[in-house]
Order: structure tokens, then sequence, then C-alpha cells
């Protein structure tokens, strides 16, 4: 069984839930600026953005990096 991380500010938390209250918070274009990937820039959606973040290590770690220092 998973051990509890109660100083993990991410756990429990879905990429699904961080990229949509990054999209409510600062909107695709602006997402788009801030984290330079065409999943944000040119015809963005939800789905498409995960599948990208779940194969790119480095874009996920910069999505996580933005959620946590939006909190």
């Amino acid at each position: 069984m998973a051990e509890e991380q109660p100083n993990n500010p991410l756990h429990g938390k879905t990429l699904e839930s961080i990229l949509v209250f990054l999209v409510d918070r600062y909107g695709w274009q602006d997402l788009g600026e801030i984290i330079p990937v065409n999943c944000f820039r040119y015809d963005p959606s939800i789905k498409s953005s995960l599948t990208f973040l779940r194969k790119t290590p480095w874009a996920r770690k910069k999505v996580e990096d933005l959620y946590l220092s939006s909190l």
C-alpha cells in the first residue's frame, strides 16, 4: 500500500485536476506563454495536453511547479 505523504502538496491531486486549475486561473493563452509547449498554444484541449504531459516528464514538472507556486 502507498504510504501517506502529509508533506507532499501534490499527494492526491491528479494531473487533470492540476491542469484544469491552471487553465481556470491563467487561461490557455497565458499558460502557453508561461510554459511554451505546443499543446497549450495551438488548438489546446485538456485531453491533448494530458496525453503530452504524461509522455513528457520535463513538461509535467513545469506544470506541477507552476501549480505549487500558484497555491
